[in-house]
């Protein structure tokens, strides 16, 4: 089972790397890097929001998940 601070977590730390990504795609089109900005910040706020809900809905999902016997860690 995983806290809702671990998914917060892991959902800052992955869209923090694709905000980089989003805004230097963003500056190489549009050659306006304030544009970029702007297209990563609204991109990185949907996306975060979208991925937390994404892993707390997979929490629910027994797929894939292995049953340890009682007793172990």
């Amino acid at each position: 089972m995983e806290t809702r601070a671990r998914s917060i977590a892991k959902a800052l730390t992955w869209r923090t790397g694709a905000l980089i990504v989003t805004v230097s795609v963003g500056w190489i089109v549009t050659g306006n890097p304030f544009v970029a900005a702007s297209i990563g910040l609204v991109d990185t706020g949907a996306k975060l929001v979208a991925f937390y809900f994404h892993e707390r809905l997979w929490l629910k999902v027994r797929f894939g998940r292995l049953q340890l016997p009682d007793g172990r860690i």
